[in-house]
Order: C-alpha cells, then structure tokens, then sequence
C-alpha cells in the first residue's frame, strides 16, 4: 500500500508513557490511513488520509496523562501533517496519495492543440483593454430596467458577473403566474446578457444561476449556455448546486406509476461560467483570499449548501443563499474586483461583495428590494 512518509527525528527515545502515548494514537485510527512507527529515536509517520479537525481533538486526549516531553511530541507529529501542502480533500479527509492520479494526462498540451480547445470561441472579435468603471457607478445599488441602466457603462469594466435571473421580468402576465410569454422573456435577457458580456473585462467571468423551467419543459440553463457560446465566451464549466431539499411536493408525480408521463423531481441548481476572450484571469497576489483547503473542496464541482432560509425577513420569494455567493466570489474573483448583478434583487451579491473587500454595482427594477439591498450594505 502506497503511503506518504515523514520521518521526525527526537532528541532522545521516548520513555513508557510516551511509548503508551504513541500507541493510543495508533489505536483511534485505521492502520491503513494513520499509523506511527518508532525506530530508535525517529517517528516514522505513515500517512494516507486524516481528518485533521479529529486527529487534533485525539491527540489532546492522549496528551493529558503523557507528560510534557511527550506531548511535545504528539504536538511534532501534527505540526508535521499541517505542513504537508499537497493533498486532496474527500469527505472531510485530507488525502495525500494518488489524490491527483486521474490529473495525468501524457502530452495533455499537444493533444489539447489537436483536438481543437474551446473551438467555438476561437474566432471571438473581443479587445485585450480594460477601461476603469466610472465613480458614479463604483459600488452602487441602482434602481432601473437592466438594459437601459447597463448601456450606461463602459466597455470592458467589469471583472465578474453574478446573477440569477428572474422569471418575471419586462413580461407581462395574463391569468396567472404560469402565463408566460416566454419567447419575450427569453429575447430580453439575452439582451442584458449582451450588455453583461459588452462591460465585462477581457478575461473576465460571467456566472449565472439558473433552475430550469421544469413545469413547462424548458432547458433555460441550455438556453443561456448556448446563447453564451454564440457570443463566443469560453465555457469554463457547470456546478451543481445540491441544496438537499426534499421539501417539494410529491402530490403530483406526472404519469403515477407508469412510464407515459413521470414528472422528474430535482433538489439541485446550475452554475454556468463562462470566461470572455481567455480563461485565465489576472490578478494579484495578495489580492487572493481563497484558502488551500477551499480551494481544493470548493473545485469540485457539486456544491450542497442549504437554501436561503431568510426569504421572508426579506419579502422576496427567490434568494440564493449568501454562502453560495461566497464560494462564487473567492474562487472566480480578485480583492478590489468589480462584481456587477444586473438582477441583484433583495441584494446578496452585492453584501457578499462588500463583506468580502471587493467592489460592486446591483441593478434592480424593485425600489423596494434597493432600498433592501443598501440596508443589507449598511449592516455590513
């Protein structure tokens, strides 16, 4: 079996109770992930998985009857684990072998140049400059029509889009609220994506939230996807949003136990990222607040975070949850970025952005989910 090594070598060889010391810590934990050897006066620490959150509050039980030299000695193993920095993470454990196997690919470069990357946006006509966005606009809630308030803007002035559209937007309703034009609906926000797109700065990232129609079979996240590819971003990837809500009606299964019609039930959304002209964004380096183990959680792609649980303190009836923003923003964007919602509503984005020392404009055609938007600021 394949293990990561560290050898700490100590002054003298530890006496019974540290011996008795060493073999408690062996005995909370599989062999096969965690074990200690001793060999005259050097540990050997024979390491595959750990929790180290676990093995800390371990080690502090064991360490009570020991004696100080030996707690020192408990203290040298996990100090040595802390600083290995290569590692995966997998539930909850740190995984230092093999955690990147499926990573290593022979000639990745060349077979990428053949294959042809990211095709379809090759051909994009985007400008390599950047413009400043103008004070007026620099970390404002703006109340207005999303189209109308964007072409206000500059070209390239943004860093990062965070949005998740509304289904009620400019539409109007006839009967009730599953009346919808959705051929409009749908010719409006690629508009104000265009616009989104037409401010974004070269090598920025538009990223959108989205749940799909399910009720009338509509594939918005396609939609918005495909539309995205025919401006020639670069999409960057998709994550699924589990919110682990079970809480749906199961009233209404479609074809009840027959294969003509079943209805699907989800508990998750889509993230769509797409990047403009180049997937590498820069920035610098004391400007990245993300930690290694976010990092290393928050890139695979799959998400479970609770819903917004404080919709009514709010009065608004679709919120994403401001630890989803959180995940969105340190791991696609820079301190001091511009961070642009065109459909900010009660306002998460632009809290989360503040909260997190970058800079913002929210856009929303509600004066009262603004007025919202800039106490939320004003608490922060």
């Amino acid at each position: 079996m394949t293990v990561k090594k560290i050898i700490i070598n100590l002054n003298t060889a530890p006496d019974a109770k540290g011996l008795t010391a060493l073999n408690e810590l062996n005995s909370f934990f599989n062999d096969r992930d965690f074990n200690v050897d001793l060999n005259d006066n050097r540990l050997i620490v024979n390491l595959r998985a750990i929790d180290l959150k676990q093995f800390s509050l371990i080690k502090k039980t064991v360490q009570q009857d020991c004696g100080k030299e030996n707690a020192q000695m408990l203290n040298q193993i996990e100090d040595s684990i802390n600083a290995i920095k290569s590692y995966g993470i997998k539930n909850g454990k740190r995984i230092y072998v093999d955690y990147n196997k499926e990573r290593k690919v022979k000639n990745r470069v060349a077979k990428e140049g053949r294959r042809g990357k990211y095709y379809y946006a090759q051909q994009h006509k985007y400008i390599d400059k950047n413009s400043k966005i103008p004070d007026k606009f620099n970390d404002q809630i703006i109340c207005g029509d999303s189209l109308n308030e964007l072409q206000k803007l500059p070209d390239n002035c943004i860093d990062l889009v965070f949005t998740s559209p509304p289904y009620n937007f400019g539409l109007e309703y006839e009967g009730s609220d599953d009346d919808h034009n959705w051929d409009a609906y749908f010719k409006k926000l690629f508009l104000i994506l265009d616009e989104c797109i037409r401010v974004l700065k070269y090598g920025g990232r538009l990223i959108i939230n989205v749940q799909p129609l399910f009720s009338d079979y509509i594939p918005s996240h396609h939609l918005i996807s495909q539309h995205c590819i025919k401006r020639n971003l670069i999409w960057k990837g998709e994550i699924l949003w589990e919110k682990n809500n079970y809480n749906c009606k199961y009233t209404a299964w479609g074809s009840w136990k027959s294969p003509s019609s079943p209805y699907l039930k989800y508990t998750w959304e889509f993230i769509e990222i797409f990047c403009k002209g180049k997937l590498k964004k820069t920035g610098e380096k004391d400007n990245i607040d993300i930690s290694a183990d976010e990092f290393k959680e928050w890139v695979v792609a799959k998400w479970s975070i609770a819903p917004e649980r404080r919709m009514k303190n709010f009065d608004h009836p679709a919120m994403f949850p401001e630890a989803l923003a959180e995940r969105v923003l340190k791991l696609f964007s820079f301190k001091n970025d511009i961070i642009l919602d065109p459909f900010n509503g009660a306002g998460t984005t632009t809290t989360v952005a503040k909260k997190l020392n970058r800079h913002y404009v929210g856009i929303d055609t509600s004066e009262q989910y603004c007025a919202t938007a800039k106490q939320r600021l004003g608490n922060e």
